[in-house]
């Protein structure tokens, strides 16, 4: 299977691909991509080195423009659609329906994954997007069960892409109206959620309170850590019970699940987090590269050392296993 690994900057992507990624994925440094956050992403001029190096290495690079384009001002995510395939990128993930019928016609020989925005969840969807638009591959939204994944891939011949590491989503992947509605911006089509420009912290009372958007998320003894304000993972108090009564910060791990999943017909296995360091990318990539290649040589699965990467140090298996409350 192809490690699928994160790159939120340059010196990410030359990470991933020093650590032994197939193929790494990235962004434009604008709205076109769900990660449009300030210091993240890559100018035109890394786009086109950081694919060089990747390709010096053997290693693909593939374009993120999964945001959705604004009515009347489709012009940015067509020309990231041109300059992405001026750069030499190897495919472009895309969810908008109109961009994929513009990337077919004006960029044939663009290689075409679809977005986990596009939340395809069943075999007639994916098979839709395969026939019409030309889609190669699709991720896989995290709400399918290992048995669900077999079954897709029975009644398809479109590539499917499973995430397996880091952070997950309550919302119907990346479709946050929480995020949207305290921030007035919208993940899916701005390309944030929980933005540090509407973060703010205030000390009152002996209290430290974490805020978005003018909410308070957190609230901490003043002298403690408060952790950031992202509004799914927040601590509230509801029916007399105080907690994460949305989510839990707890990181996925399908590590343990990659035989099954290969065994389901899965082709790629995904890494999020294009948000995080160079470190932590080199160390979650090296990891699953190690887990990957013992699973290919038929040997036992090496043990990994991600805990302190986790969130809140703790992991999941997620949807795959429906364990959900």
């Amino acid at each position: 299977m192809e490690i699928v690994c994160p790159a939120g900057t340059p010196a990410a992507l030359r990470a991933a691909v020093k650590a032994g990624a197939h193929s790494v994925y990235c962004g434009f440094a604008d709205a076109t991509n769900a990660r449009n956050f300030p210091g993240l992403n890559f100018e035109r001029d890394e786009m086109r080195a950081g694919i060089d190096f990747a390709h010096a290495h053997g290693v693909k690079v593939l374009v993120a423009i999964n945001t959705f384009p604004r009515a009347g001002e489709a012009g940015p995510w067509h020309r990231a659609l041109a300059d992405a395939e001026t750069a030499g990128a190897d495919a472009v993930i895309l969810a908008d329906p109109g961009l994929l019928a513009h990337a077919a016609d004006r960029h044939p020989g663009l290689r075409r994954h679809l977005s986990v925005q596009a939340a395809a969840s069943n075999a007639e969807v994916i098979n839709f997007y395969g026939r019409e638009f030309g889609v190669k591959r699709v991720v896989l939204p995290r709400v399918l069960s290992v048995p669900e994944i077999a079954a897709i891939n029975a009644e398809t011949d479109v590539e499917t892409e499973v995430f397996v590491y880091g952070g997950l989503c309550v919302m119907a992947e990346g479709r946050c109206a929480l995020s949207s509605y305290a921030t007035g911006l919208s993940p899916n089509m701005n390309g944030v959620c929980s933005p540090a420009s509407h973060v703010s912290y205030h000390e009152t009372a002996g209290e430290l309170d974490a805020k978005l958007g003018g909410f308070t998320i957190h609230r901490v003894r003043a002298g403690e850590s408060a952790p950031y304000p992202t509004l799914c993972k927040g601590c509230f108090r509801a029916s007399g019970t105080e907690g994460h009564l949305f989510e839990d910060p707890v990181s996925l791990n399908a590590t343990e699940l990659m035989p099954q999943l290969a065994q389901a017909g899965v082709r790629a296995l995904k890494i999020e987090g294009r948000q995080r360091s160079r470190a932590y990318v080199a160390q979650v990539v090296a990891s699953f590269r190690a887990a990957v290649d013992a699973l290919a040589a038929g040997h036992p699965l090496p043990e990994t050392a991600l805990a302190a990467l986790s969130e809140g140090q703790a992991t999941t298996t997620g949807a795959y296993r429906k364990t959900w409350r």
